[in-house]
């Protein structure tokens, strides 16, 4: 297993979306996952979108993100054909590393209920489900 990993640019925008959608994660192309968008989102010292390749073939991503007080891990996706090797876990760590030296000390992960092959992964990596809190969002349309 010698997939390499790197941050992702906008470059790999066809590819990040490709995948998502083979992971069946909601993808906005209209709004927040726009190239446009992402191209932006991309630009911010304190994301990260990190991929793992097998060769040209982008397999794993993970979008971490800093607020300034706790980092956040989201859209964990590795390609079907790939699951079941700790190819998540390895994106989680390579998640933290990046926003640890950020400063960042606290780090929550944000997963969609239906995505409970997530759920394990991240109560393997030590992450703690809160089910007291409540998670509410307000956008300014449905493609944000």
């Amino acid at each position: 297993m010698d997939y390499q990993i790197k941050l992702l640019d906008i470059e790999d925008y066809k590819s990040i979306t490709r995948l998502w959608q083979k992971c069946g994660l909601s993808f906005r192309p209209s709004g927040r996952d726009s190239k446009d968008s992402i191209s932006i989102e991309m630009k911010r010292a304190e994301t990260g979108f990190i991929g793992m390749f097998d060769h040209d073939n982008l397999i794993g991503l993970v979008l971490v993100t800093s607020d300034g007080r706790k980092g956040w891990i989201n859209r964990l996706a590795i390609d079907p054909s790939y699951q079941k090797q700790g190819l998540g876990s390895i994106l989680i760590v390579e998640g933290e590393r990046f926003l640890h030296q950020l400063g960042i000390k606290v780090i929550a992960a944000l997963i969609e209920g239906e995505n409970k092959p997530s759920f394990a992964t991240f109560k393997k990596a030590g992450y703690v489900f809160h089910e007291n809190i409540v998670y509410y969002s307000k956008r300014n349309s449905v493609e944000d």
